[in-house]
């Protein structure tokens, strides 16, 4: 896999892509069986035992979370692989819970188990979780770990802490899947990088019908603080064995570019589907559609009364350029920065024109590519402003993201030192 991504790379040498790893988190899972597959009947006991070691058959399975038992309680509900059986708990034991099987379906080895508004008690880390954040993830330069199952502000900090000064550059991306999680999502988000919606279990942790509630209401949440928010899982499912998408996944995609989110993401499509470089290709003019679509001036209006003021200078350098940018129909903004924290606060305000942030540092480039809106420049040497602001328009021209004619908003410090932008100018384009 890390190869294909340095070959990916030398393929777009000017496109520095950004690595995320997504981590394994306290996941339940069937065990093995004694015939590889078993085949369940609608009104059947299926027993659940915690011996991990026991093959399993149409009567009993064995599961991987020691404390199902002390966990769950009479009349909740387990579901198995992805919610194609799902099962009614009768009575708990010690080491044991007897179950009604309320569907008929035929199921494998090890697969994924939710237990939908039960408290699971398994760490946020496990230890494959730290092996790959510590000997993978750091050492390979990864930019994004997307944390699963995260439920409170403090497993967030967990895996910061995990992290220590050698990760300190990655940006932690908790996974929103579950109902811990939607009730804690204000404190997660104030310690998060960015929050991943990941709709696939969040569907068999809440009821089906409230999912785009929750879509929405995370994107609102996350955009009013500024903070990529990725909508993932099952966008363009029907790809993975059609060439086509479905008419109401095309309309998924689209609602949430409308809705405000910053990327979109593609999953079993790509890693197992039969068409995934149509899939990719399907939904970034699905996305470039949607967007065409939005009245930026309503929505920049809508963000300004939200937010609460007072804000920094900084900030308030970034919101005068987006609504400058607005009243003069300007092609881009540029920004220099150090941090990225410029370019990400012009984002926040969702201006129509394109961002670019002009940069010394990789790091920086790959962490922003998850920014609605903003694409970047690499220079080596930042010599002077005015050198530096030319070298990026002469790449935006080169790019088409401006022509003779337009004009460009450029914003920058007067200092030249970090957090310092506090100064704005507009250029037109000779």
């Amino acid at each position: 896999m890390f190869d294909n991504v340095m070959k990916a790379q030398e393929a777009r040498p000017d496109c520095l892509l950004g690595m995320l790893l997504d981590t394994k988190g306290p996941e339940i899972r069937t065990g093995l069986l004694k015939n590889k597959e078993v085949h369940l009947k609608e009104g059947s006991k299926l027993k659940f035992v915690t011996d991990y070691d026991y093959l399993g058959d149409e009567s009993c399975i064995a599961c991987s979370y020691k404390k199902l038992p002390q966990s769950v309680t009479k009349g909740n509900i387990i579901l198995i692989a992805d919610g194609s059986v799902s099962c009614k708990v009768l009575e708990t034991y010690d080491d044991h819970v007897i179950t009604e099987v309320l569907n008929t379906a035929t199921i494998g080895e090890k697969k994924n188990m939710n237990l939908p508004n039960v408290k699971v008690d398994l760490p946020i880390i496990s230890e494959k979780d730290k092996d790959d954040i510590l000997n993978f993830a750091i050492p390979m330069g990864c930019n994004f770990i997307a944390a699963s199952f995260i439920q409170s502000a403090e497993d967030v900090r967990t895996i910061r802490n995990l992290l220590g000064t050698r990760g300190r550059h990655i940006k932690i991306i908790p996974k929103i899947e579950n109902v811990e999680g939607i009730i804690n999502f204000d404190k997660i988000l104030a310690e998060s990088d960015g929050i991943m919606i990941a709709r696939g279990d969040l569907g068999m942790e809440i009821s089906s019908e409230k999912v785009f509630l929750a879509q929405k209401l995370m994107i609102s949440k996350c955009n009013l603080q500024g903070k990529p928010i990725i909508t993932a899982t099952q966008m363009l499912e029907s790809m993975t064995k059609n060439p086509r998408p479905t008419r109401a996944e095309v309309t998924d995609v689209a609602n949430a570019v409308l809705d405000g989110t910053d990327c979109v993401m593609l999953s079993g499509e790509t890693a197992g589907g039969k068409f995934p470089v149509e899939a990719v290709t399907i939904m970034s003019k699905i996305c470039m559609e949607a967007e065409a679509c939005i009245d930026h001036k309503l929505l920049y209006q809508s963000l300004v009364n939200a937010i609460k003021t007072p804000i920094s200078i900084q900030e308030a350098v970034a919101r005068s350029a987006v609504e400058t940018a607005q009243s003069i129909d300007a092609s881009v903004i540029i920004t220099l920065t150090e941090t990225g924290y410029t370019p990400r606060l012009i984002a926040k305000y969702k201006p129509r024109c394109a961002i670019i942030g002009i940069t010394q540092s990789d790091s920086v480039i790959k962490c922003l590519n998850i920014h609605r809106g903003v694409t970047c420049v690499k220079v080596k040497m930042i010599s002077s402003t005015d050198d530096v602001i030319k070298h990026a328009i002469e790449v935006a021209k080169k790019r088409n993201i401006i022509k003779v004619g337009d004009n460009a908003i450029c914003i920058y410090g007067i200092k030249e030192v970090a957090g310092s932008t506090n100064s704005m100018k507009v250029i037109p384009i000779e």
